[in-house]
């Protein structure tokens, strides 16, 4: 029997998707399990055209969209489909954080199969489900700690805290009977937990790596700004203080730093930050895994409360936000005392918002990829109907590419894998040991590079 090999079934030149198959005799280990933002899927599946939630592996496999592993998916997602049902042969799935494009297929996988988490993930992916129509499935859950060693056969992984844009994001060391490997999952280190991606680094160059797995999300050409959470909170205060009107923070609804951040900017132009019932619910169940009065907790912490959004029914985890709710009526009455977090889906609430003209609009996610962007014309058609005034203002939850170049050299890894990206080869300047790897090939471990 050949030694211990990595596979990679996903994230090959395509942002998300990873999916890294580790091999090490009889023992299988797989990282993270989510479907890629890969233009390729939406060369079938696009908006309202997605796959049949009655047949949704089927569907997928169709088109090669799901990786065809013997041993991975229950019995239940792989009915009637061209991938027979086989007991499973994947021993663990480690999860890096909460992201869909790392957890989103974990329904599809054979409920016996133990899925191991930090346990700040396991809250997330709980919120989500709740407040979602996301569904992670049953599993034999494991929470781990951190830098705590787990045991799968041969395998030992060791999962490191790093700084992304999510909380409760990992990278992981893995060693093998052949060899050691490091895969980095998503992060940065310009965000608050800097300190914790530059410890796994560190972990990653004391110990002899054989392969280094590293996302590269933003190698090759990227006209996106490098701001800190620092530097996002400096833009926000200055809109802020810049004019007394209703503004409005577009920003992705689980990163915590930046609803943090608008936060402590609300708090300090005396006013109250407004959040939807699902960032309400989010926030409540987040909280206990943060320090005391770190997180605000709408109803009970001071300067946060919740928009009540017109809706014929409600769901029951939502009815415990809604006593004390804003209605858009009071919202725009008092505008100037409000700074709204408001998502793309919830344009709609402008229409009875009716903010004055020049109102700012803080957009406090990444810039479009292109110049076609369906979203992005979208909000641009909303902000000019109704005279809101544009702020981009986003830290990244990626490292930059020259940072990633600078870390590669540093970790003195024998091979670098560079995934999650659409130019691996851009990771190249960092030294003949970066290989950009192939879909569904399974690589040595010993010898690598």
């Amino acid at each position: 029997m050949g030694g211990p090999t990595v596979r990679f079934l996903g994230g090959v030149r395509e942002i998300g998707g990873n999916k890294i198959l580790i091999e090490d005799g009889p023992d299988r280990v797989l990282f993270d399990f989510g479907p890629s933002f890969s233009p390729r899927v939406e060369e079938y599946y696009v908006d309202y055209l997605q796959p049949r939630s009655g047949s949704r592996a089927k569907d997928l496999l169709e088109f090669d969209l799901l990786p065809r592993v013997p041993g991975l998916y229950s019995k239940e997602a792989l009915a009637d489909s061209d991938l027979y049902y086989t007991e499973p042969s994947v021993h663990a799935i480690f999860v890096s954080h909460a992201h869909a494009d790392h957890a989103g297929y974990l329904d599809l996988v054979d409920p016996t199969i133990p899925v191991h988490v930090g346990e700040g993930t396991r809250t997330l992916l709980s919120a989500i489900e709740t407040s979602t129509r996301m569904k992670y499935g049953t599993h034999p859950w494991k929470v781990f700690t951190d830098r705590a060693p787990i045991r799968v056969g041969q395998i030992e992984v060791v999962p490191y805290p790093v700084d992304h844009s999510i909380p409760f994001a990992y990278g992981f060391l893995v060693r093998t009977s052949g060899g050691t490997l490091a895969y980095s999952g998503d992060f940065r280190h310009h965000g608050p937990r800097a300190a914790d991606t530059h410890a796994f680094f560190e972990a990653v160059g004391k110990e002899p790596v054989d392969a280094l797995l590293i996302e590269g999300t933003r190698a090759g050409p990227d006209r996106r700004k490098n701001l800190s959470e620092a530097g996002v909170r400096r833009g926000v205060d200055h809109v802020l203080e810049e004019g007394r009107a209703l503004a409005f923070a577009c920003t992705y609804p689980r990163d915590i730093d930046r609803l943090l951040t608008l936060y402590a900017a609300a708090r300090a132009a005396d006013r109250d930050l407004v959040v939807s019932v699902r960032t309400a619910h989010l926030l409540t169940e987040v909280a206990p895994r943060f320090p005391s009065g770190t997180v605000p907790v709408p109803g009970q912490s001071p300067g946060i409360r919740v928009y009540a959004r017109k809706k014929l029914t409600s769901f029951v985890w939502e009815r415990p936000y809604l006593d004390g709710a804003l209605p858009a009526a009071e919202v725009r009455s008092n505008g100037p005392k409000y700074l709204l977090a408001l998502e793309l889906s919830h344009f709609t609430e402008l229409i009875d918002l009716r903010p004055p003209k020049g109102s700012p609009f803080i957009h406090s996610m990444s810039e479009p990829f292109s110049e076609d962007d369906v979203d992005d014309r979208v909000m641009r058609n909303w902000l000019k109907h109704f005279g809101l005034t544009f702020h981009q203002m986003h830290a990244s939850g990626h490292a930059s590419g020259p940072e990633l170049v600078d870390l590669i050299r540093a970790t003195g890894a024998r091979a670098v894998y560079p995934i999650h990206t659409v130019n691996p080869e851009a990771l190249e300047a960092a030294g003949p040991s970066v290989h950009p790897p192939e879909l569904g090939r399974s690589y040595p471990l010993v010898g690598a590079g």
